[in-house]
């Protein structure tokens, strides 16, 4: 069954996907690092190139790329899934990155682990953020999501310790979180934050995550 939804060159997009069976995707931090280096290298008009299973992400930062096919706001990697905020640049650029990298990370696993077959549910799911107001949402929400790891059920019940959930978030390597938060690390170049530039939550991303921390209604999506 088709995806129903168009992805518009200069719109923004939640993209997501988990793995098949809900099983895990990061098994262990060369999984993490391999999906970083593919988020950094898929996204480049020219074709990915890893030297070797063992490409740590600093290698492959050191690539350089002619020109990007999407701009990458946001991401966040969970065990057994990810996300995504992107604004397409060009007509079926997004679709081309995603194919690029699930493929490469399924090929990576699958080689790794010795197994065959689909290691995704199905294609990636998108959904079009068309407002100001809930393209801040899902940037808080992208960036917050890792605290599911220490409060399983804050999306649904709110956040009970935020002081533990802002520490660990600072200590999360495996989202964007970090580089809003402007700490000059090498995943930086992951993103492109000057398609950001115009939101105010961003010229004062410690305060406004702050709020959403604070906030007594949890995020949902």
């Amino acid at each position: 069954m088709g995806r129903k939804i168009v992805f518009v060159p200069s719109e923004f997009y939640h993209l997501y996907n988990r793995g098949v069976e809900k099983r895990n995707i990061f098994l262990n931090e060369k999984d993490y690092d391999r999906f970083l280096s593919l988020l950094y290298l898929c996204n480049a008009t020219e074709p990915v190139h890893l030297q070797h299973r063992g490409s740590t992400f600093t290698e492959a930062a050191q690539v350089s790329r002619k020109d990007t096919l999407i701009d990458i706001a946001s991401y966040c990697l969970m065990p057994n899934h990810f996300h995504l905020l992107v604004r397409e640049k060009e007509e079926g650029n997004i679709s081309r990155f995603m194919q690029k990298l699930a493929t490469g990370y399924t090929m990576y696993f699958n080689t790794k682990r010795e197994r065959s077959g689909s290691l995704f549910e199905g294609t990636f799911k998108a959904r079009h953020v068309d407002d100001d107001r809930y393209l801040k949402y899902v940037i808080a929400y992208i960036n917050l999501n890792p605290i599911k790891l220490i409060e399983p059920s804050w999306k649904e019940t709110g956040i009970k310790d935020r002081k533990k959930a802002e520490k660990f978030l600072e200590h999360y390597r495996y989202s964007s979180y970090l580089d809003h938060l402007q700490q000059g690390r090498v995943e930086k170049c992951i993103i492109n934050p000057e398609v950001l530039l115009e939101y105010e939550d961003l010229h004062n991303f410690k305060e406004s995550v702050t709020e959403w921390l604070s906030y007594n209604h949890p995020l949902q999506g």
